[in-house]
């Protein structure tokens, strides 16, 4: 099978302070600030090069490669990427604020760096949340915004990577990879709109793994 791991563009930045907000809901800096400020050793999710924490009430719904579905309680998806390439080669790359998203926020904390964006669809939000060489994706409703943000903090913030088995995986390019050259993971992604990204055909079926609640889980 194919393996696939798809490029991220990661923040380097070096003030927390710049950021755009429309939403009414300031718990969400409140919360960020908190969750992402703490340091934390608590892991329950391993793979070769890398480790991370689910919170309670967070599931797999299916993994591949370094790509993985979960889902939550309420039935929100979250698209998780984890780009081990960049943070073995530690790309540097920098996102801009953007002014017509409802919210847009760069971050810095523990010397992790990254970024929030969210934008309204349809009704509801699409988040990007990238942090430590790590990207999540949902499309949510108001109601569930601060939860799954939340969520996203808690698995961003426990990321953790293994040099010595990423340097036998990537250094001798032992890993059989492809490089999608997707923009909606470059600098300037902020202006790109997710489903124009992926296209049509990519729309509906994002759209329809989010819409549908009967989704069979996969472990």
């Amino acid at each position: 099978m194919k393996k696939i791991i798809v490029l991220l563009s990661i923040v380097v930045i070096f003030m927390t302070g710049c950021s755009v907000t429309k939403l009414d809901d300031t718990n969400i800096s409140k919360n960020m600030k908190v969750l992402l400020s703490k340091k934390v050793n608590l892991y329950n999710v391993f793979y070769d090069g890398y480790k991370y924490y689910l919170p309670k009430g967070v599931s797999f719904v299916k993994k591949e490669d370094y790509n993985a579905l979960l889902k939550d309680r309420n039935n929100n998806k979250y698209y998780l990427y984890v780009d081990a390439i960049s943070y073995y080669h530690k790309v540097k790359n920098e996102y801009e604020i953007s002014k017509d998203s409802h919210y847009s926020k760069k971050l810095n904390y523990n010397k992790k760096n990254g970024y929030i964006q969210i934008d309204e669809v349809d009704d509801n939000y699409f988040v990007q949340f990238v942090f430590n060489y790590v990207k999540i994706e949902s499309y949510v409703n108001k109601d569930d915004l601060t939860d799954v943000i939340n969520n996203m903090c808690y698995i961003l913030r426990s990321v953790k990577f293994n040099d010595a088995v990423l340097e036998s995986l990537i250094g001798d390019n032992i890993l059989d990879y492809k490089e999608e050259d997707y923009t909606l993971f470059k600098a300037d992604s902020s202006k790109e709109s997710f489903l124009d990204v992926v296209g049509r055909e990519e729309t509906d079926r994002y759209k329809k793994d989010l819409e549908d609640e009967k989704i069979d889980l996969d472990y």
